[in-house]
């Protein structure tokens, strides 16, 4: 009789036979693609182990779609060195839907490239091709590896922090080193790569339900001084359906690009003769802008918070003292030297200093708090700034308001005690999503990023970090919204939840932050006197609400595509005469709109009736309002909306009112 082994299936005990195979196990689930053991992803050809925790992966969970496009991603890679002999392999990981691989080669891709491309994949799918897991040793690896120089490298990363950069832990990370070939079924193999895995069973599973979507410059392991490969993006879905669907999600996001919007608005731009990656405001812009802000300043100081003002530069030692110059140095941009002091010979009498461009607020604010001696009785102290911060951002990395090198944050820093820690974490939450709602966002989700398990990670006592994380999480399940706890993703000196927003069109955004602090009140060496007379080390709580300003304007910006509400809207209210002769009728309206403080604007231009109608159409403005002879004999005016539709004489008094309501109610 064959040995039985116990193990666990989706939670209920059960036996199966020693040597089982996950393709055996779940030979009549033809979805699933992957299994996943005690909490790792494994191939279905391996075998189950004893007392294993397992569960299926099916193709249309996230796990399994990571699956699906890591191998789709390989059946590229095989279809580019066909078709381009003597390319090279660089990294090819899977993304948030879809995949990408880089690839060294001698000329750029084509338009006609990528379709050859997808032709040679969809014959390598047809072929059923096996993917193959086979454990090497490193010096296997490097002889089987040998003419890949990329590979090669990344043969030699054993740091952990090198193999994160730029998808290379999918490739080394981890005790064992594994390549994966695609094999035909004569069972030769046809095409190697070193990868972690896992992978599908074969390549039917990817159908006909992927595409390769564009080409793009790429710098190997995204640094500037390595040679630029060509990267190829694809995408992979379970079905053809959802690669339909997702196509049109595609479409109507570059319908609502916010570069497109923001210049057809009239909102802002990059001019070239700033610089890369720095915007300027129109007056349009700095309407949406100022909106944003003063509505935001009105709920900050309700909610206690004090708005304090700091400088763009600081010197060196500042940042020296936080931490963010041996930590983020390569993000801040190069420093000024000043006060330097010479004699007419050109001697230094006086050494000058390194001055930096701010990449953060938060260790200004701790100065403010430091100016004079803190009580018990002044916490919690919450700072607030809308602070102009600098990133040395690479210049493929920028990407309109999304991805600047100088942007606003909306700033705030807590000064609290360890008791009121989690009351105040739960005020901040509350008052992020309580103003987020008030821009017209809903959905929301939260994420936990917790200490790494090595201690070597993170700094501070386990005693703090498991009291601050216990606080967030308190607070993040009292929310009533979905909580994902992550392990090993906090920074080195604590625990944080991001909030996670879906826009109109289903993409998700992170905006808020909340970060608990337990290092730098240790750097600057904070204190307070405690209700006991003794001196105690406040907790910092940094919180950005927006992320940034302008980032939260392009976020809007394509969740309206352009619409806004009437309240954030540049012109909320533009008065089009049906002829000349109601100019002046229509413009005692336009006025007493706007002494009710609404930004109001008549169209007097000599251009026809129904062009009028289509520019407002076409700037979005919430309201329109017509005359004509109709609405004149009964003092009134008709209203036209964004969707079209039309409501005719109304009265004056009436159309004023109404709008003056919809815009102090923020109605959408």
């Amino acid at each position: 009789m064959s040995e039985q082994i116990s193990i666990t299936l989706n939670g209920a005990p059960t036996t199966l036979e020693a040597g089982t195979t996950g393709t055996t196990f779940f030979e009549d689930s033809p979805t699933v693609v992957v299994m996943r053991v005690n909490g790792d992803l494994w191939d279905l050809s391996r075998e189950i182990p004893a007392d294993a925790d397992l569960q299926p992966v099916d193709i249309s969970e996230e796990d399994g779609l990571n699956v699906l496009r890591h191998s789709t991603a390989h059946v590229m890679a095989q279809a580019v060195q066909q078709l381009f002999p003597g390319s090279k392999l660089g990294i090819g990981p899977y993304i948030t839907d879809g995949f990408y691989f880089d690839f060294d080669v001698e000329n750029p891709f084509t338009p006609d490239d990528l379709k050859k491309i997808e032709k040679s994949m969809q014959k390598i799918i047809n072929q059923t091709q096996t993917f193959e897991r086979e454990v090497v040793t490193l010096e296997e690896a490097k002889a089987r590896m040998s003419d890949e120089p990329y590979k090669l490298e990344l043969l030699g990363v054993r740091n952990e922090a090198e193999q994160a950069a730029e998808g290379a832990a999918m490739e080394v990370g981890g005790d064992t080193i594994t390549l994966y070939h695609n094999v035909d079924r004569r069972g030769e193999r046809v095409w190697s790569d070193l990868c972690r895995g896992p992978h599908l069973p074969h390549t039917k599973l990817i159908a006909n339900a992927y595409s390769v979507m564009r080409a793009a410059g790429a710098y190997w392991r995204g640094k500037e001084t390595n040679p630029q490969l060509q990267r190829l993006y694809g995408t992979a879905w379970a079905t053809k359906d959802d690669l339909k669907a997702y196509k049109e999600r595609l479409a109507e996001a570059e319908r609502r690009d916010h570069r497109r919007l923001g210049k057809e608005l009239d909102l802002f731009s990059f001019p070239e003769d700033i610089g890369s990656g720095l915007s300027v405001w129109h007056p349009n812009g700095g309407i949406l802008r100022g909106e944003m802000e003063q509505h935001a300043r009105r709920r900050h100081l309700a909610a206690g918070y004090s708005y304090v003002y700091t400088p763009h530069i600081t010197k060196r030692d500042l940042f020296e003292r936080s931490g963010h110059i041996p930590t983020y140095e390569e993000d801040i941009w190069p420093p000024i030297k000043m006060d330097e002091e010479r004699d007419e010979a050109g001697n230094v009498t006086k050494q000058g200093q390194e001055y930096f461009l701010k990449p953060m607020n938060c260790p200004m604010h701790i100065l403010i708090y430091k100016e004079r001696g803190r009580s018990y009785r002044d916490l919690p102290m919450k700072l607030a700034e809308n602070g102009t911060v600098y990133r040395n951002e690479r210049s493929g990395a920028l990407h309109g308001l999304t991805r600047v090198r100088g942007f606003t944050q909306d700033d705030a820093h807590l000064f609290v005690t360890a008791d009121q820690l989690e009351d105040e974490i739960q005020g901040v939450v509350e008052f992020v999503i309580s103003l987020l709602r008030d821009f017209g966002l809903e959905n929301f989700e939260l994420e936990l990023s917790m200490k790494d398990e090595e201690k070597s990670k993170w700094i501070g006592s386990e005693e703090h970090w498991e009291a601050a994380t216990n606080a967030l999480r308190n607070v993040g399940r009292n929310s009533g919204l979905k909580l994902t706890e992550i392990p090993g993703e906090a920074a080195f000196y604590g625990p944080k939840i991001d909030l996670k927003v879906t826009d109109a069109i289903g993409r998700k955004w992170q905006l808020s932050t909340v970060q608990v602090d337990l290092n730098l009140p240790e750097r600057f060496e904070m204190e307070y006197t405690a209700a006991d007379g003794t001196r105690q080390r406040p907790i910092m709580i940094h919180r950005a609400l927006f992320g940034s300003i302008e980032r939260f304007a392009a976020i809007l910006l394509e969740h309206y595509a352009g619409a806004f509400p009437a309240w954030l809207s540049p012109v909320q209210v533009r008065g089009v005469p049906v002829a000349e002769p109601f100019n002046d009728y229509l413009a005692d309206v336009v006025e007493q709109l706007k002494n009710r403080g609404v930004r109001a604007e008549l169209d007097d231009s000599t251009e026809r009736f129904p062009k009028k109608i289509r520019t407002a159409s076409k700037d979005k403005v919430p309201f329109v309002l017509i005359a004509g002879g109709d609405d004149v004999e009964v003092h009134a005016v008709s209203f036209r909306f964004r969707d079209g539709s039309q409501e005719n004489q109304v009265p004056i008094d009436e159309a004023v009112e109404r709008i003056v309501q919809a815009i102090e109610s923020r109605e959408a």
